[in-house]
């Protein structure tokens, strides 16, 4: 699936925006466990379409916790670093006999937002909430490519982000 292809998944998604300085971007991505065969193809797919921007393999860092509850934690730790444009949060929430997936998404947003405002570093929130598994896979695995849509929004957040500093 081509660059611009995965973007008419999407209703109304912006145009992908070209970006010229993506070989001196850094990225980390945080990444949940639990449901880790789909959010291992987020990663390889975001990871897949940073590299194809230009962005060394070696300028991806990422590390992984055990759940999407702990991702913000984790992107809040790599943007303080200093070393990243932008981060990246992926995991995975599927519903069960309850709402907690909608508990634990609406709580990772917020602390994400939290993460981008009080570190000054992007990050983009990459935590797939779905009703099924089927939706999950469709968006992990499928054909919808949200793990390279992840990492498009964060190359034009990085260079944004770099260009303001």
């Amino acid at each position: 699936m081509g660059f611009r292809s995965f973007f008419s998944m999407s209703l109304d998604a912006p145009t992908p925006v070209s970006v010229s300085d993506a070989a001196a971007l850094r990225f980390g991505i945080a990444a949940a466990r639990f449901n880790s065969a789909l959010v291992d193809a987020l990663v390889a797919r975001a990871t897949a379409t940073l590299v194809a921007a230009g962005v060394p393999s070696a300028s991806v860092e990422v590390v992984r916790v055990p759940g999407s509850h702990e991702v913000p934690w984790a992107a809040q730790r790599l943007a303080a670093t200093g070393r990243f444009h932008a981060v990246i949060a992926l995991g995975v929430l599927i519903a069960g006999d309850t709402n907690h997936h909608e508990m634990v998404g609406d709580a990772v947003a917020h602390a994400l937002m939290r993460v981008s405002l009080d570190t000054g570093v992007p990050a983009i929130n990459g935590v797939v909430v779905v009703n099924t598994r089927e939706q999950a896979e469709k968006r992990t695995t499928g054909e919808y490519d949200r793990g390279a849509e992840f990492a498009a929004a964060a190359l034009e957040m990085a260079s944004l982000n770099k260009s303001l500093s």
